[in-house]
């Protein structure tokens, strides 16, 4: 009789397992799987222009960390601003990502799927120097992207501090500080602090952080109420201080510096290098038309790599200005910046420049003195040493002793860094496999798929039950093993 008992409770166990195949292989609900939404980015740097392609499940349109990057592509060429005098070209150039984006997005999705522009320093350097060039480049790529079947939402500039706190949502976003799903399907706010980040383009640099303390200029204060929370966020953009700027403007520092003769030291050269250019790619910008020399544009002037880094650091720390503050602190030039706490995420420029020092130079970077130390080695390496070391990165490597230097001198004389707090910089390219910057912050934002308060439970109601019911066959089926297996037993010992 105990066998027979044992038998059917096996049996019982066995159908609860095969129910529960059942249920994860979805075979109960006939509706399938639901489908994506997708969104576009375009991120129109001063250097290049790069398109992400985003996309999440339909059924969890304000769910937290269900939006993922589903592909990205590089524009070919410069960013877009570069296109001043020919701003066609600037529309023409997005067409190849464009195309890729038409096949990377359903065709049965396209025309609901928005799209947008975002230009950033580069455009605003432009903006300044040429007001209507800058609308005729914009009028150009907006006059493209209409021609696709997207959703067009529009192209325009971002201000700096959007910049930085589009960033800052993207970080914190990706790493689910704001909320995240519980296992049962219910909304948990982790209670875990949000990072800061920090973000190093071509034309400027960022630093965005969560802060408790009094932020004394309220142009850099930004109050955000996300999933019913509210943030105090410091924010400041520095234009002129991204990567391609800060080294026109090194270059104008060495021109003065020995009186535009024709011939030129550059100490953040290394040995071995030299190149000629053109006043004009120099005096181009409005970061060096301060300096611009009364000599034609068109003069050419070489410049000869000396590999010397006490001097190259002395130059770079001109670029500064420590001396003014009217506030009670200040980070330089002026801005009023509270101390730094909490940790960070360093992105773009930031994340390349130390990643060149970790994997080619072979150098750890832990405290800012690492920094400090990697950056004298890059500067004292002959140039034929370092092509020997990264041939692939020819065309960056002579500028690397340079924008290694600035790193450390931003983030430990500018943004005040210690041996503290510097370790709680992680220099990172993508949080899982979405790349960190401004892009998906901007579009969550303009979708408002965070919204300022808390989302209801409802939508994970129907989850809920599942889970409960797989709970209930595995507790089912566990106890009738259980007790098969102790029939059994007893059974047998019965029989002896």
């Amino acid at each position: 009789m105990a066998r027979r008992l044992a038998a059917l409770l096996l049996l019982l166990a066995l159908g609860c397992l095969l129910g529960i195949l059942v249920l994860l292989l979805g075979s109960g609900d006939t509706r399938g799987p639901p489908g994506f939404k997708y969104g576009i980015v375009l991120d129109a740097g001063s250097s290049h222009t790069a398109m992400f392609v985003y996309k999440w499940p339909a059924d969890k349109e304000n769910d937290t960390g269900v939006v993922s990057e589903h592909t990205m592509c590089d524009v070919e060429g410069p960013g877009i601003s570069s296109y001043s005098s020919n701003p066609l070209a600037a529309g023409t150039s997005l067409e190849h990502c464009l195309n890729q984006a038409l096949r990377d997005v359903p065709k049965e999705k396209h025309t609901g799927t928005p799209l947008y522009l975002g230009a950033t320093a580069g455009m605003r350097l432009l903006n300044i120097a040429d007001p209507q060039a800058s609308d005729a480049v914009l009028r150009a790529a907006a006059a493209t992207l209409k021609m696709y079947p997207f959703d067009f939402r529009g192209a325009k500039i971002l201000s700096g501090e959007e910049e930085g706190v589009f960033g800052w949502v993207t970080t914190n976003y990706l790493l689910e500080n704001f909320i995240k799903r519980g296992w049962l399907g219910e909304w948990i706010q982790p209670q875990k602090k949000t990072l800061g980040a920090m973000d190093f383009g071509g034309a400027s640099t960022q630093i965005t952080f969560e802060t408790m303390d009094t932020i004394e200029n309220p142009r850099n204060e930004v109050m955000l109420k996300l999933y019913g929370q509210a943030y105090k966020v410091y924010t400041h953009s520095f234009l002129c201080y991204g990567r391609d700027q800060v080294l026109k403007r090194l270059l104008s520092k060495f021109l003065q510096a020995e009186s535009y003769q024709e011939t030129v030291s550059h100490p953040c050269w290394p040995m071995g290098y030299n190149k000629s250019l053109l006043m004009s790619s120099i005096y181009d910008s409005p970061c060096t038309l301060k300096e611009r020399p009364s000599l034609a544009l068109n003069t050419t002037v070489t410049l000869v790599g000396t590999g010397n880094g006490n001097l190259c650091a002395l130059h770079v720390s001109k670029l500064f200005d420590f001396t003014n503050c009217s506030f009670s602190h200040c980070s330089f030039d002026g801005v009023f910046q509270p101390k730094v706490s909490g940790n960070f995420i360093a992105f773009s420029a930031f994340f390349y420049t130390v990643d060149f020092i970790q994997t080619v130079m072979g150098r750890p970077v832990h405290l800012p003195s690492d920094l400090k130390d990697a950056a004298e080695t890059i500067c004292a390496t002959s140039w034929s040493k370092l092509l020997l070391k990264a041939p692939k990165l020819e065309k960056r490597l002579p500028d690397y002793c340079a924008v290694s230097t600035f790193v450390y001198l931003l983030t430990t004389k500018g943004y005040s860094f210690n041996n503290h707090s510097f370790p709680n910089i992680a220099f990172q390219k993508k949080a899982g496999e979405t790349s960190i910057g401004w892009a998906l912050g901007y579009m969550l934002n303009l979708t408002n798929m965070i919204p300022a308060e808390k989302p209801s439970s409802h939508k994970s109601m129907l989850y809920n039950y599942w889970v409960i019911l797989i709970l209930l066959f595995v507790v089912t089926t566990l106890t009738s093993l259980v007790t098969a297996i102790c029939l059994l037993r007893h059974s047998k010992s019965s029989i002896i």
